[in-house]
């Protein structure tokens, strides 16, 4: 096993779900915490707990982008690359997730809402490394 997933199989033995898996590995970089935010990232575990809803580590790497290029005060704007940087990690996820599983809901990826790490751990590092290859690649520093 590599770091990355050392990380997150510590992570998820200390009970977080994919979205704040993605979110805390995020924070890592920075070397900052963030309660409030890791908890508001459990709103997107499991698909928001729908059988429709899109998988945790997508919209957690959505969260991720919104974090560093969102708005986040009343006198601040959205950075305008965030729209093409979404549009970029859809565009990717949809590529490796729907071709392989055929969808991608939570439901599509593993059965009965059971997180298999064996699935969920390899998609987060991947999702995670291109989440953090399009942040670089649109002039962002993730340790920032």
């Amino acid at each position: 096993m590599n770091e990355m997933q050392l990380d997150i199989l510590r992570l998820k033995n200390q009970g977080f779900c994919c979205s704040q898996i993605m979110m805390h590995m995020a924070l890592d970089i920075q070397g900052s915490e963030n309660p409030g935010l890791m908890r508001a990232m459990t709103g997107l575990c499991k698909g928001s707990l729908a059988k429709s809803g899109t998988c945790g580590v997508f919209t957690g790497a959505a969260c991720i982008l919104g974090f560093y290029a969102g708005k986040g005060l009343a006198d601040d704007e959205a950075d305008e690359r965030l729209p093409l940087m979404l549009a970029a990690l859809e565009q990717w996820f949809e590529g490796v997730v729907v071709g392989e599983f055929g969808g991608s809901k939570c439901a599509d990826i593993v059965d009965d809402f059971k997180p298999d790490m064996a699935i969920c751990g390899k998609l987060i590092e991947e999702c995670f490394g291109q989440t953090m290859a399009i942040l670089v690649e649109n002039g962002f520093d993730p340790a920032d």
